[in-house]
């Protein structure tokens, strides 16, 4: 699953966003954004930090920014999501981060969740500013009640490897592996380590889903392209690897590919107000 970096683009002065999910599937990603989720209803699988954690009814992680993450509802599942600009994070807490990103003390997230999302859909005078405000206070609490670190330094082959996804996804269809170790600097067992621990799977199996989604977008727009032409663009050495590939990661060969077939969406049916998604349906 590629690792998209997010851009997060809010309406107006307000720092924070909030939405409820039906069944999130997400891509691999990463922002600058930090990112609360609070299970409602149902259970998750969060991959973040490296680590894979599961997440029942009143379950609750933060993500910290630049954190690559990625999550699959296993069941019907309801999540809240507030995501914010750093700043507030980093005005509030100073330093100091959470030791763990699942929180121990959660329950304060649903009548915050509330507060914030009726501020940003009636748009009172001085909104944004009381988004922000509860945004801070949330974040007060939460600290209040966690175990807390001081902030480390960020790793400098994490910053590396964030460099390297950018530039897989404008080149994905000429690297290799070779290339990948050549680009990030680093040994083939370092890079191997580094890759696996930070995404979850290796190098390999990234850079196939990652042609795999430019070959489904090439599909949308020319429905008509040959295999030959489809496995060339997206750097597949023989139709027939293409085609497995294909098939391994859509469940579809190329020409059995439903009309509308989605690469994973953002969320999945979610808040359509978010600007990020697409496709989706309101939850409330």
């Amino acid at each position: 699953m590629p690792a998209k970096h997010e851009l997060r683009k809010y309406e107006g002065d307000e720092k924070v966003w909030v939405g409820k999910y039906r069944n999130s599937h997400n891509l691999l990603h990463w922002h600058y954004d930090c990112e609360l989720i609070y299970v409602e209803r149902g259970s998750i699988d969060v991959f973040c930090s490296g680590k894979n954690y599961t997440l029942s009814p009143g379950g609750s992680m933060f993500i910290q920014s630049g954190e690559i993450h990625y999550m699959k509802a296993r069941e019907e599942t309801y999540l809240l999501v507030f995501i914010f600009d750093e700043s507030l994070m980093r005005e509030t807490a100073g330093k100091m981060r959470l030791a763990s990103p699942v929180l121990a003390h959660p329950d304060i997230i649903p009548e915050a969740y509330s507060h914030i999302r009726r501020e940003l859909k009636e748009k009172k005078p001085f909104y944004a500013q009381a988004a922000n405000a509860l945004t801070r206070l949330l974040i007060s609490d939460v600290l209040r009640y966690e175990k807390l670190t001081e902030q480390p330094t960020a790793e400098a082959g994490l910053k590396t490897l964030k460099k390297l996804l950018d530039d897989v996804e404008d080149k994905y269809y000429e690297y290799s592996f070779e290339r990948a170790c050549e680009f990030a600097g680093f040994s083939e067992a370092y890079f191997s380590r580094l890759f696996h621990k930070q995404m979850g799977m290796t190098f390999s199996q990234y850079l196939n889903n990652v042609r795999i989604r430019h070959a489904v977008e090439m599909l949308r727009r020319e429905p008509q392209a040959s295999m030959t032409e489809l496995s060339i663009k997206t750097g597949f050495t023989t139709i027939r690897n293409f085609n497995r590939m294909f098939r391994a990661i859509t469940g579809y060969s190329p020409r059995e590919l439903p009309e509308g077939y989605r690469f994973e969406d953002r969320y999945g049916e979610g808040d359509e107000s978010d600007p990020t998604l697409e496709g989706c349906t309101l939850v409330e």
